[in-house]
């Protein structure tokens, strides 16, 4: 019997494994050595920049925003195509959400809208690569640089792609990166934040634990409001692990692209992704469903290729639809193009285990679902 292919699954080796032994051994679970060397090797990757560690990248956003000095009175502007996160942190720091519409190839933010949307109180930019693919780096700060803006990077799915051949974090303002389950590199949970200075990275750090500053007389001191957002070593052996892997990782996942788009069937009318293999680290590949000829909704698809034994995902709905952002005045209509590719979206299986053959058995199982009820 043929087994159930997931949308996708981390690859965790026996390294990795070995190292979590090695931490639990030790009797230093929490953040320690393994967290100091994690983000010294990440800042070997981003080409020497500051890096820090912490329980999530939503966790990286907030205290990034909170670095910029963002709260009560500010707008932030960002784009309602993204998981709801990316919006949830603007209102957790006080601040304004303001959602500009997805461009319809790219599925990033509009940067011709851009303009349109910034007021005086516009403090910063906050743009999303969708599924690995970079917003183009070069307009986006032409742009903030025109207005005097900050920019935080939602880069939490495009962790190991660049832009014009520049690795995401090695340049730029603050750069968010995810190490959640279903990301091209993972430390079960996690994420980390690349800044600018070591002036920001020593704030980062006592933002993420309460404020606290450590003494080598055994006494400290709190002069900021923090939380508790700080990783464990357990995740950053995971994430070493991990990190040393990525680049292979994204050469497979690349592979496992070309081959969609080789093999799929293209006459069925879906939207397939931007075929960019300059810029992105295929986190996912997401075509969008030819609804208006079909004879079956998404749901319907996503329990059709069940049933073939093949995981589908939905990432992500326009978030501003969502109750939270009703309330706040945002309704259907407001942004056409992110509405219209939330609710045609689909994430096929992408993971660098997956075989070259695994491939062909989903774009056939789409074409045997599809094809029966197509107008």
């Amino acid at each position: 019997m043929t087994s159930f292919l997931p949308f996708t699954r981390p690859d965790i080796g026996e390294d990795a494994i070995a190292a979590v032994a090695e931490v639990l051994r030790s009797g230093w679970l929490t953040t320690g050595p393994k967290c100091r060397e994690f983000e010294a090797a990440l800042s070997t990757y981003v080409a020497g920049r500051p890096v820090r560690v912490a329980v999530s990248a939503t966790a990286t956003l907030e205290l990034g925003l909170r670095l910029a000095g963002i709260g009560p009175g500010d707008e932030v502007i960002t784009c309602p195509l993204s998981w709801v996160a990316t919006a949830n942190v603007i209102l957790a720091v006080g601040a304004t959400p303001v959602f500009v519409d997805a461009d319809a190839r790219t599925r990033n933010i509009d940067l011709e809208r851009i303009e349109a949307a910034i007021t005086p109180r516009t403090r910063l930019l906050l743009p999303v690569d969708l599924a690995g693919l970079p917003a183009d780096r070069t307009r986006l700060y032409e742009l903030a640089g025109r207005h005097g803006l900050r920019v935080l990077e939602d880069a939490a799915q495009s962790m190991g792609a660049c832009w014009r051949g520049q690795r995401l974090g090695s340049f730029g303002d603050l750069v968010s990166f995810s190490f959640h389950a279903n990301k091209n590199m993972t430390s079960g949970e996690g994420g980390c934040l690349v800044m600018n200075d070591e002036e920001e990275a020593r704030l980062f750090e006592k933002l993420r634990l309460q404020g606290v500053t450590r003494f080598a007389d055994g006494s400290m001191d709190v002069d900021v409001l923090g939380g508790k957002a700080n990783l464990t070593d357990i995740a950053a052996a995971i994430g070493l692990s991990q990190l040393r892997r990525l680049d292979a990782f994204n050469a497979r996942r690349r592979e496992l692209a070309r081959l969609y788009f080789a093999h799929f069937d293209r006459s069925l009318g879906f939207d397939l992704p931007p075929e960019d293999f300059e810029h992105g680290n295929w986190h996912m590949f997401q075509p969008l469903l030819p609804l208006s000829r079909m004879k079956l909704d998404r749901g319907g698809f996503i329990e059709a290729m069940k049933r073939e034994g093949i995981g589908v995902g939905v990432h992500y709905p326009a978030m501003h639809l969502f109750t939270l952002y009703r309330r706040r005045g945002l309704r259907e209509g407001d942004f056409p193009v992110a509405e219209d590719i939330g609710r045609r979206t689909v994430t096929l299986p992408l993971f660098p285990a997956m075989r070259d053959d695994d491939v062909l058995r989903v774009c056939e199982a789409v074409t045997r679902v599809v094809r029966p009820v197509l107008r």
